[in-house]
């Protein structure tokens, strides 16, 4: 390891030096300037923490991400497959390689503020997400109106506290504690997640990873009460409002008009096998969530 080139975040390099004087080969970068280049300096990436450690780390790539190997330190870590004891003997192997990689999709995101230049806002920020993008009604007391569309075309309207846009790997996430399904990472698709739907008939959705998904704030949702007064459909309600936030941060709030639009992204995120990908998911579900694990039913009558 003394011939490789070692990036640390900043504050932890500031914290070795404090040890010792001995880290100063240790790099790092000097301001926020220098993280879209990152992917051309860095061969392998080594998280210590848990899943939202490996998050954190991946939203450091814009572009395209080196792999990612993760020691768990945290509590539940379904992307964390590597345990910090014997951490040595795995990083050689690791580097001697050969290894297995559980490729993780992304979805890009984009907020659209004016619809009528839409087409103008395609050159927006585009922003990374490796769990989910949720919608919510932030602070407001009243359920959310949204409308959702696929590739462009209305599909159904929202009415309740929110919905969850989510990449299979964070099926096992905010989504499935919303009721969703938990889904193999590396089955392409996008689960579409209702949050308290005010129907009993809105279930989660997984589609295919292909298509775009827009969800707009409705211009003028109706009140959460059939016997309310409907607000002037041209007069945007107090109810015309909703939060966004991606992967738990970066809350944004959005009103009446505006639109998000999610997609897959073109850079996955390589993350390192400890076994296989299916061996190390269906162990982190059954660790980590105790999948499926009962009492022993006893034997009726009594024993011979």
């Amino acid at each position: 390891m003394r011939k490789k080139k070692i990036y640390v975040q900043p504050s932890v390099r500031g914290e070795l030096l404090g040890i010792s004087s001995s880290f100063k080969f240790v790099k790092t970068w000097q301001d926020e300037r220098e993280i879209p280049d990152l992917h051309k300096k860095v061969d392998l990436v080594i998280t210590l923490g848990g899943d939202g450690t490996v998050l954190w780390a991946a939203s450091l790539f814009q572009g395209p991400v080196p792999p990612v190997v993760s020691f768990n330190l945290g509590s539940l870590g379904f992307m964390t497959p590597f345990s910090r004891d014997g951490y040595k003997k795995q990083l050689e192997s690791i580097l001697k390689g050969p290894i297995r990689i559980t490729l993780r999709r992304r979805l890009q995101c984009q907020i659209v503020r004016d619809l009528a230049a839409e087409n103008e806002n395609a050159t927006a920020k585009k922003i990374f997400v490796l769990n989910e993008v949720t919608i919510d009604r932030g602070q407001s007391p009243y359920l959310t109106n949204l409308k959702c569309y696929c590739d462009d075309k209305y599909v159904t309207s929202v009415q309740g506290d929110g919905l969850i846009l989510s990449t299979t790997s964070g099926s096992t996430a905010y989504s499935l504690a919303a009721g969703g399904s938990m889904v193999h990472p590396q089955v392409p698709g996008i689960v579409l997640t209702p949050i308290c739907p005010h129907s009993l008939s809105f279930r989660p959705l997984i589609l295919p990873d292909h298509v775009v998904i827009g969800v707009k704030v409705s211009d003028g949702a109706q009140r959460s009460s059939p016997l309310s007064p409907s607000p002037s459909p041209r007069t945007p309600s107090r109810h015309s409002s909703a939060s966004v936030s991606f992967d738990g941060k970066g809350r944004q709030e959005l009103t009446a008009g505006n639109k998000l639009k999610c997609s897959m992204a073109p850079w996955p995120v390589p993350t390192i096998c400890l076994n296989d990908s299916t061996r190390d998911f269906l162990c982190s579900i059954l660790e980590g969530l105790h999948w499926n694990q009962r009492k022993t039913q006893s034997s009726d009558g009594p024993t011979q």
